[in-house]
């Protein structure tokens, strides 16, 4: 597999960036390819591991080994073919994946792992490029239809796979365009959405349809649909923003960020007319949450002209290498500095917003915060102290909560009479996803809670087996064993 001696041979070497000078200029992509030498050097890193962890690190058990000894021996389709077989969208994941594969590689035990996830995007970008990703529209149809509600990541996914048993597929999104997050969430510097257009045309080629503008529970009535289609997937995500009940929170210039993001991908895309703009341009810009919502935050601050930007985060500052209780081949809770970070940031650990400041206008001026400490005892849940005299009054004129999500919003739940769980997510059963009204199914971070794409990606596909099981009595649909799936 691979070079038998590659990795001995060869560093791992990763794409390189444009400036920060440059690249804080525009939205595009920034990220600088390597040549295709290079690009099967790093193939031939992939060691002939007895047990390739990597297959158990990706939710998709993408069969990374085969791919990268395509890539080493210059097989670019039958590479692409590979990776097609269990990733419907390796050109979404080789980009905004956090590749829990390489934390999984078995080279990273004690050097630096295999760059999988940059031979994937490699790859598909190859395969595009060369004319090798073509409609593939089922030779035959069924007679069933299925409406899937979100056209996110898993949403996509499912379509797909149903459409390839041969199912009528309609996808309904309440927005203007197709994508969801991955267009409205993903900041253009992380995923230009002429990417997920090609994609869309190769879908819609495949026979599905998508319907925009159609907000099922809203202007689209879930009842109509109960009765036009033999089944319904949910795959609406977790939306719901998590909040800071903190004095001043509705002063103007507090956002929740996915406002922020969504507001300037619309932008970006020619949208001009909004209730309220929201920029950073000139501002002292505080970003309060420290996971990738808040980074893409950064950039995107960064990217319209903020003055300063800062970034808080409740939790205490990671260490750079594995922590103990985190071994080869777990999912590192590490300190991660994103390329966003690298454009400008001041980041600060174990510190706590108290309160919003605002003038007489209503309008925000500063915040205060305090450090504070997380108390670990056996058998209890961490515990939070504030240290005493550490309070500090910030100046800013922007805020942006990027605290995560608690869960689906709640319209369909209540107009269908859905069973939730502890967490809020919407109950399925873990054997078919099907919720407990017969023939409606859930899928992605609705059942899951807020996750990563390529869990978003897996969870589409394991639903589609379901589903076409449930309408023909049998699937052929690939499934892979939900016990088998890595928790990241």
């Amino acid at each position: 597999m691979g070079k038998i001696t590659g990795f001995l041979e060869y560093k791992r070497k990763v794409e390189t960036c444009d400036t920060v000078e440059n690249r804080l200029k525009n939205y595009k992509e920034f990220t600088v390819s390597m040549g295709e030498k290079e690009l099967k050097n790093q193939g031939a890193r992939c060691m002939d591991c007895g047990i390739p962890f990597c297959h158990s690190g990706c939710p998709l058990g993408n069969l990374i080994p085969d791919f990268n000894d395509n890539v080493y021996k210059g097989k670019w389709k039958e590479a692409s073919k590979i990776l097609h077989s269990t990733n419907n969208f390796p050109e979404f994941t080789g980009r905004l994946c956090p590749a829990p594969c390489e934390e999984a590689c078995v080279l990273g035990i004690n050097q630096d792992p295999v760059t999988i996830e940059n031979i994937e995007k490699n790859i598909v970008e190859t395969a595009f490029n060369e004319g090798w990703i073509t409609a593939q529209i089922p030779k035959q149809r069924t007679a069933k239809s299925v409406a899937i509600i979100g056209s996110g990541p898993s949403g996509l996914a499912a379509a797909q796979q149903l459409n390839r048993a041969g199912h009528n597929v309609t996808v309904f999104e309440r927005d203007s365009k197709v994508g969801g997050l991955l267009r409205y969430g993903i900041p253009d510097f992380k995923l230009e959405k002429h990417i997920i257009d090609r994609r869309i045309t190769v879908l819609e080629e495949e026979g599905i349809t998508f319907k925009t503008n159609a907000h099922v529970g809203k202007n689209v009535s879930i009842e109509t649909l109960k009765i036009e289609f033999d089944a319904i997937l949910l795959c609406g995500g977790a939306t719901l923003n998590r909040a800071i009940p903190i004095k001043g929170v509705n002063l103007k210039g507090v956002h929740q960020a996915m406002d922020f993001l969504k507001q300037n991908n619309q932008r970006i895309d020619g949208q001009s007319k909004f209730n309220e703009v929201i920029s950073a341009k000139g501002k002292n810009v505080i970003v309060i949450g420290g996971g990738d919502t808040g980074s893409d935050c950064i950039g995107t601050s960064n990217r319209q002209g903020a003055k300063s930007v800062t970034n808080f985060e409740i939790l205490s500052k990671p260490s750079t290498g594995r922590p103990a209780n985190q071994p080869w081949p777990y999912w590192p809770m590490r300190l991660r500095t994103s390329s966003s970070h690298q454009e400008g940031v001041e980041r600060y650990f174990s510190i706590s917003t108290k309160e919003f400041i605002g003038d007489k206008n209503g309008d925000l001026k500063g915040l205060v915060t305090v450090e504070v400490e997380w108390i670990f005892k056996k058998g209890e849940r961490p515990k939070l102290k504030e240290l005493p005299n550490t309070e500090k009054h910030w100046d800013c004129d922007l805020v942006l909560l990027a605290l995560g999500f608690t869960g689906p919003e709640t319209t369909l739940i209540e107009q269908l009479g859905l069973v939730t769980d502890f967490r809020t997510n919407i109950k399925a059963s873990a054997k078919n996803y099907m919720t407990n009204i017969s023939g409606i199914f859930v899928a992605g971070d609705m059942r899951r809670g807020q996750s990563l794409i390529v869990w978003a990606i897996s969870e589409g596909r394991q639903a589609a087996h379901h589903i076409d099981a449930y309408l023909m009595g049998q699937s052929h649909l690939p499934l892979k064993d939900d016990n088998d799936l890595p928790r990241v």
